[in-house]
């Protein structure tokens, strides 16, 4: 083969390569852009809007609740936003460094916040979903409206999101993120606190000691059941305990 076929047939080749590549390219974007669709329909996106006020939501979206501690924000005219991922079943909070440059203007969203989507983008060659949400102060009851924003990235496995249809991923997302139900969540929030609150001691029980004063003994016990006045001798009885007084303090327990 001559020189000039073999140049010829080496620039076929990488054009070629070349129509694949774009191809393949073009096709991922319409998958990422079709699934990015389908998440949409799923979550109507808030829009965010200023004012001689400052920045505010000024059409609502799907409420969500926060099921997971690590989520940071910042305010919503800042350039800045911090981002916490979700891989693996744990939701791990932004980095120092990127709380650090955020700023000093910042503040942990809650376990229980209800909060906006208001982007939603789609990775598919690196299996990630990013969420930004806003604050639904309207609905979080805010007395002084805040608006603060924040981003969840989902980690999926890889490939995942080229054969999951859009129930499962909306499933993965609202074990960070879960739908609003109304009045129910409060309780949900209020058990999930419980769960995730350190077991508290249980309370020591009421003691008397000799030498007690009967206002002592009333705060530790409560009322007797029945008072026997002896004068200087008092016997106070309980239900399972009866105590003798002698001049107002405590002389015998039985």
């Amino acid at each position: 083969m001559s020189a000039k076929s073999s140049s010829a047939v080496t620039m076929t080749v990488v054009l070629v390569a070349g129509i694949l590549s774009a191809t393949s390219a073009r096709a991922q974007d319409a998958s990422a852009t079709s699934l990015a669709d389908q998440l949409k329909a799923q979550y109507k996106l808030a829009k965010m809007g200023s004012d001689s006020s400052g920045w505010s939501v000024v059409e609502p979206g799907t409420v969500l609740v926060i099921q997971k501690g690590g989520i940071l924000g910042v305010p919503p005219g800042n350039a800045t936003i911090v981002t916490a991922t979700y891989k693996n079943g744990e939701l791990h909070p932004p980095g120092g460094f990127a709380t650090a440059f955020a700023g000093q203007d910042t503040r942990q969203l809650t376990v229980g916040e209800k909060v906006y989507i208001k982007k939603i983008d789609v990775h598919l060659k690196n299996d990630k979903i990013m969420l930004i949400i806003v604050e639904c102060d309207s609905c979080n009851g805010t007395q002084q409206p805040s608006s603060y924003k924040s981003a969840v990235i989902f980690q999926f496995p890889k490939d995942y999101l080229n054969k999951a249809d859009v129930s499962q991923i909306t499933d993965v997302i609202g074990q960070v993120l879960a739908p609003d139900t109304g009045p129910n969540d409060q309780q949900q929030q209020i058990e999930n606190q419980q769960r995730q609150a350190p077991d508290q001691p249980a309370a020591p029980p009421p003691t008397v000691q000799l030498g007690d004063t009967i206002d002592q003994v009333k705060a530790a016990l409560g009322p007797p059941e029945k008072i026997v006045d002896l004068g200087q001798k008092q016997i106070y009885v309980y239900k399972d305990l009866k105590i003798t007084f002698v001049n107002g303090k405590v002389a015998d327990v039985q």
